[in-house]
């Protein structure tokens, strides 16, 4: 980050410790010009927007070695569509049910609801947050929230010893952060590079490691509420805006990554996206005589999509779709 130290959100991803993937990935990224103008000493809420970004995006790539190897080979400039993640609408202890533990950290930094997508086979529903002042160029947030009270009583039941005494990972002092930024539009640059280890903490596992009894009784109901009960609110996958998504599809097929058979096609047909199938990661339960069992299960994943133009207002759509989502969420289970 040296030869860009002296932008704002260059240099907020070093003061705020940003590993070295982040580095490479401010390099790899397509990032509009403007985010690297204005004072030095401050960062606005796009920049801040962006720099949270880039780090979820490398710290997934950091996760998933099939999405590493894919972005290492791509020789131009990724554009980063949206993160998505899960949460939990449910008891969750000290950490805000559902989207509202996210909403409360995203619209500080610009974002607005662009939509709500009901996932009824998934009982689950979606949302999309979308960056008021930069809307395609800086990536959308997807967070979709599981309702507990949809599933079967023993998986209640699961899921609320799993998820009911998660921690909070904002601070009152960070929250406080947040509310100055909301009403500012920026912050002084070492609060914003304070602010910022805050926000990537917060996606991440606020809950204990689950027994394997009931992350089993979880994954006979809910697939997804299995996810989370492992990898709690990290990025599930990130998605990259590409021309072509059919024939990418075909030519990475043909490498031999492990991609999904068909590529979803929104009801409007402007909206078209494939993934590969989720990377395995090894996780610890805790097993009934006290003691730790490990196995292994699908972690974060790897998207792409083709958005079209909107006929009707000359600009890209950026709306999801409920067929889609569905499809998509199924590479988690398919791993």
């Amino acid at each position: 980050m040296a030869q860009a130290a002296e932008t704002g959100l260059a240099r907020v991803l070093a003061l705020a410790g940003a590993p070295h993937g982040v580095e490479q990935a401010l390099g790899t990224l397509h990032i509009a010009p403007n985010l690297f103008d204005g004072d030095a000493g401050v960062v606005t809420q796009a920049q801040m927007a962006m720099a949270l970004n880039v780090w979820l995006f490398a710290d997934l790539l950091s996760r998933v070695p099939t999405a590493a190897r894919i972005a290492d080979n791509t020789t131009s400039a990724i554009v980063f569509d949206h993160g998505a993640l899960r949460t939990i609408d449910g008891p969750t202890g000290a950490l805000p049910s559902g989207h509202h533990a996210f909403a409360r950290l995203l619209e500080p930094l610009g974002y607005v609801m662009g939509g709500v997508y009901p996932l009824p086979r998934l009982r689950m529903t979606g949302r999309a947050y979308v960056h008021a002042a930069m809307p395609e160029d800086i990536p959308q947030f997807f967070v979709s929230e599981l309702h507990i009270d949809q599933l079967e009583l023993e998986a209640r039941s699961a899921a609320e010893r799993v998820f009911g005494a998660s921690s909070d990972p904002l601070p009152a002092t960070d929250a406080e952060r947040l509310a100055r930024l909301s009403e500012l539009g920026y912050l002084p640059m070492d609060e914003a590079a304070a602010l910022l280890r805050t926000l990537v903490s917060a996606f991440d596992r606020h809950h204990s490691e689950p027994s394997l009894a009931d992350y089993d009784t979880l994954l006979r109901h809910s697939g997804e509420a299995a996810w989370i009960a492992t990898e709690g609110n990290a990025f599930n996958h990130a998605t990259t805006r590409v021309r072509d998504v059919e024939t990418l599809a075909t030519e990475l097929k043909a490498k031999g990554y492990p991609l999904k058979a068909t590529v979803e096609i929104s009801a409007n047909g402007r909206v078209r996206q494939t993934a590969i199938l989720a990377d395995k990661v090894s996780r610890s339960f805790a097993g009934a005589d006290g003691g730790t069992i490990t196995r292994d299960v699908p972690g974060s994943f790897y998207e792409f999509i083709t958005r079209d133009i909107d006929p009707d207002t000359g600009t890209i759509d950026l709306t999801f779709d409920t067929g889609n989502a569905t499809g998509i969420f199924a590479v988690t289970r398919s791993a």
